[in-house]
């Protein structure tokens, strides 16, 4: 049994001292919110990923990709028919900023997304590893400038 490697990318766009966290939601292996999420692919390094699942889950233009001195591991609720052999994910985390605009998420992974302020994302991400990322990564940016 192994864990997949993928990546955190923690999606936000700051217009002036305003910050939003772009949230998705989650349709396909489990119901939920959640931020973009993805697997490193094969001869991918985990900045490509994050840019890879950024344009497929998002369409939006990268502005700046931060890397995190983070990284976790959780085990799946259930086995998927998809990821045989695979019992979880490793992660590494990123915050990825983005110009904020028409968001096209990929059907097959989401049904919706919504723009949240920090509490508004708190309140609404599923998982509590992704709540511990978005703390980690909204204190850095209360001091970036």
């Amino acid at each position: 049994m192994r864990f997949r490697k993928a990546i955190f990318a923690l999606t936000y766009s700051r217009n002036k001292n305003k910050i939003e966290y772009l949230i998705l939601k989650r349709k396909k292996h489990w119901i939920g919110w959640e931020f973009p999420k993805g697997g490193i692919e094969f001869l991918e390094t985990k900045k490509m990923a994050v840019r890879r699942e950024i344009k497929e889950e998002t369409g939006l233009k990268i502005l700046n990709i931060k890397k995190f001195n983070v990284a976790g591991l959780y085990k799946y609720k259930k086995k998927f028919p998809d990821r045989k052999g695979v019992v979880g994910q490793k992660y590494s985390l990123y915050a990825v900023r983005v110009k904020k605009g028409n968001v096209k998420i990929d059907s097959r992974e989401h049904s919706g997304y919504k723009w949240m302020n920090f509490n508004e994302a708190m309140k609404k991400l599923t998982w509590k590893n992704q709540k511990k990322c978005l703390k980690i990564v909204n204190n850095w940016l209360k001091y970036e400038i």
